[in-house]
């Protein structure tokens, strides 16, 4: 029996090794234990360091995001310092574009009106010569303007420096009239003439010589003056400005102004416009002296009984603006 017994439980045993798992077959309980705790330790590594590449990409992923909205410093808070390349920007006070297109357009016309000056005087002999004169003037006129603050002055140069739509649209509208009138006069009344006979062969002669020593002396005050000079009334002082009194200057206060006055009244002589004539004298005249008075109130502000000694002396030369 014992033979018999012994047979059957190694038997059993085989079988036992054979359907259990490889940790089992061995028959030292420790071994069993440690080969178990050797194999759950190694699973537990293998997620451990799944997880930690798992954490690490989504870490990542969201550090990429956060910086992918996070808005930039130069659209998050302005800029430190203005660029300076933009007030020559298009649509801008100094744009470079805008004083390239009013410049070609000017020179177009001064070139044009002045050929169509010569061509109707040398060779139709037509009174309307007078009205590409004017276009000629205006367009020479408003040329310097700008050119001589861009030289002489030119922080202060920008397209307003030209003047063309100075006072708008009264300017526009008084150049307007004076040329229909002309237009008209020579078209409707051909020959015609409103002053006496004995001053009509002068007429043209001091139109022109107004118009040439108007522009002048308003080109020469200009580049004289240099940086002490603008186009608008200044209600504070600035370093640059220093009170002139020598040159043209002593001679004329406020030859600028003296140079417009007579230059725009040349320009109506020559064009033989009575009611352009009167209206251009009568509207010039209150335009400087009002705004004589009124700058000439800053200038005493700005250089005290200086100016005041220097307004005494040199008069204006324009009529009854003392």
């Amino acid at each position: 029996m014992s033979e018999i017994a012994t047979s059957t439980l190694r038997q059993r045993r085989r079988s036992i090794d054979a359907h259990s798992p490889p940790w089992v077959t061995d028959c030292d309980p420790a071994y069993r234990l440690h080969r178990r705790h050797s194999f759950s330790s190694a699973r537990f590594s293998r997620d451990s360091a799944d997880l930690d590449r798992t954490m690490a990409i989504t870490s990542d992923t969201d550090a990429y995001l956060a910086h992918a909205n996070k808005p930039s410093a130069s659209a998050s808070s302005p800029s430190s310092s203005p660029d300076p390349l933009r007030p020559y920007l298009q649509n801008q006070p100094k744009s470079l574009s805008g004083i390239a297109i009013r410049s070609f357009y000017l020179g177009i016309a001064l070139a044009a009106s002045t050929t169509a000056t010569f061509t109707l005087l040398l060779y139709a002999s037509s009174p309307l010569w007078r009205v590409p004169f004017f276009i000629a003037t205006l367009s020479l006129f408003h040329f310097l303007e700008f050119w001589t603050t861009a030289a002489y002055n030119t922080p202060a140069a920008e397209i307003s420096s030209f003047l063309l739509t100075a006072n708008w649209p009264a300017y526009a509208i008084a150049h307007g009239f004076a040329t229909l009138e002309c237009l008209l006069t020579n078209l409707i009344w051909p020959g015609s003439a409103w002053a006496p006979a004995v001053l009509r062969p002068v007429l043209i002669p001091a139109g022109l010589a107004l118009v040439a020593v108007g522009q002048a002396v308003r080109s020469v005050a200009m580049i004289h003056a240099g940086r002490s000079f603008n186009h608008t009334v200044q209600y504070r002082r600035k370093s640059s400005h220093v009170l002139v009194t020598d040159g043209i200057y002593s001679v004329l206060r406020h030859p600028s102004y003296f140079g417009f006055f007579w230059w725009a009244l040349g320009t109506q002589l020559v064009m033989g416009n009575v009611l352009s004539f009167m209206g251009y004298a009568g509207v010039l005249w209150k335009f400087f002296s009002t705004r004589i008075e009124h700058e000439e109130e800053y200038l005493v502000a700005f250089f005290g009984a200086e100016y005041v000694d220097y307004r005494a002396r040199v008069g204006t030369k324009i009529p009854f603006v003392w």
